[in-house]
């Protein structure tokens, strides 16, 4: 995923960095705010962490209970083992009802499985109408830097112009006037698409429903204007109750957005019937396995909870510093550090285990409890088990884990450590280090050790 180039490019990008700083204080203090308002937020979270955990151990069957349920109620269900499996039901069902334009909802899945390519070279005008994503795909298909705010890396300067080169119109700099003419410019594609794609933030096992939340109001018009829906997501969306999702509700947009509910909450089940007033003809659901259900029961089985509000990077001193696209794929930050590999193999993503502090701000945030850090960890341990490390990094971490084992070598060797660091920075409070960890100290000198060592200090108390 070349994290350490992408992230080196990024970190010199003046914009990104500019942008990086607005949005920092946003999402943070926002979800604070939203998240003082619950008096029993510590207990949500567990709540959510347990129910989450009851459903992933009987997967299966609750899988088989949404699709009873969903079947009944008109609604198609097909499965999808790969994202290559994705795009072939999606084309399938496209041709079975003569669609020539398809507008979407965003849909992380559908960007897993590359779905707006396949519906292209199928000969389907794919048309994204989320805004953020909608402005992504008219520049060249760029692909989104973050999960919830996908184009928040750019200027209104930039889209401004890019809407000025693409609509053909005069630039405008005003926000109300530039979203009133993508607006405009959607509507007509909302009127003519003969499909809606959606994802699903989560799947009602008892109902067969499936509940979109969105704030632009485009997720609700993709969903029932159109005479095909289909909704693609994850098997692990599934939950077992509509009280189950009240649980979920309250954490997920106070932690996506510091919002105590979305502008649009949209819980839809089944077709259009003859009494109602909108909906679809036609309901398809594609559920996607892609890697998810060999976490199941596994020891990477707690990132199968995540319900994908974004707060981890959004708190995540390395997301903060270097933004989305350095992550390489379409989940960023602390989350994507985790699912890139698991999904996409580990040894194509050597990287990304690294590409965090470990300081906990992920985990502390998460609304279902993911111990980030934990898994982290295990990446790491299993690209040092696999050989994926550099071998001076591995001959280093075994060295050191030996010493570790023998207290008085270990002992010893601090001292002399200590006594060469200051000799090495002979009086100075800075240790230029030439030649040692090239890469981390390019920017930035070794501090010179100060005062006595721990070992000292604790012999002097006890």
């Amino acid at each position: 995923m070349h994290f350490k180039a992408r992230a080196g490019q990024k970190l010199a990008d003046v914009v990104l960095q500019e942008n990086l700083r607005k949005a920092k204080s946003k999402f943070v203090d926002m979800r604070a705010r939203a998240i003082a308002e619950l008096d029993d937020f510590e207990a949500t979270r567990e709540a959510a962490k347990v129910l989450r955990d009851r459903t992933l151990d009987d997967l299966d069957l609750w899988l088989e209970r949404f699709e009873l349920e969903a079947t009944r109620r008109g609604a198609t269900v097909l499965w999808a083992k790969d994202g290559a499996e994705v795009c072939q039901r999606v084309v399938d069902i496209a041709r079975r009802h003569g669609v020539k334009k398809v507008t979407k909802s965003k849909s992380m899945l559908s960007e897993e499985a590359g779905l707006n390519q396949a519906l292209e070279d199928a000969g389907i005008q794919p048309v994204e109408t989320d805004l953020g994503e909608y402005i992504l795909q008219i520049n060249d298909n760029e692909p989104p830097s973050h999960i919830i705010a996908p184009v928040f890396h750019k200027r209104k300067e930039e889209v401004s112009a890019l809407f000025a080169r693409v609509h053909k119109l005069a630039a405008k700099t005003d926000i109300e006037a530039m979203t009133r003419e993508a607006r405009e410019v959607l509507r007509p594609h909302f009127l003519s698409a003969d499909m809606g794609i959606s994802g699903g933030n989560f799947l009602v096992a008892e109902t067969g429903s499936v509940a979109l939340v969105t704030n632009e109001g485009n997720g609700r018009m993709v969903t029932t204007l159109p005479r095909v829906h289909v909704v693609v997501t994850g098997i692990e969306k599934v939950i077992p109750t509509l009280e189950d999702l009240a649980t979920l509700m309250r954490l997920l947009p106070r932690s996506a957005t510091g919002q105590s509910i979305s502008n649009y909450f949209s819980l839809l089940t089944g077709v259009k019937h003859a009494e109602d007033q909108d909906g679809p003809a036609h309901m398809y659901f594609v559920l996607v396995d892609s890697g998810r259900a060999d976490l199941v029961g596994g020891e990477f089985a707690e990132m199968l909870r995540c319900i994908r509000c974004g707060a981890c990077m959004n708190h995540c001193p390395v997301y903060q510093a270097v933004g989305g696209h350095a992550y390489g794929w379409v989940y960023p930050g602390p989350m994507g550090s985790i699912l890139t590999p698991l999904f996409a193999g580990i040894e194509n993503a050597v990287d990304l285990p690294q590409a965090a502090t470990l300081c906990n701000q992920c985990g502390v945030v998460c609304p279902v409890k993911i111990p980030l850090p934990d898994l982290l960890r295990r990446l790491r341990e299993k690209q040092v088990e696999q050989r994926l490390r550099p071998t001076a990094e591995r001959l280093a971490l075994t060295a050191w884990a030996w010493l570790a084992r023998h207290p008085a070598l270990y002992a010893l060797a601090t001292r002399i450590g200590v006594r060469y660091l200051k000799w090495l920075a002979g009086g100075e409070d800075r240790i230029r280090v030439l030649g040692l960890a090239p890469e981390w100290t390019l920017g930035r000198d070794f501090p010179a050790p100060e005062g006595k060592t721990f070992r000292e200090l604790y012999a002097q108390k006890h």
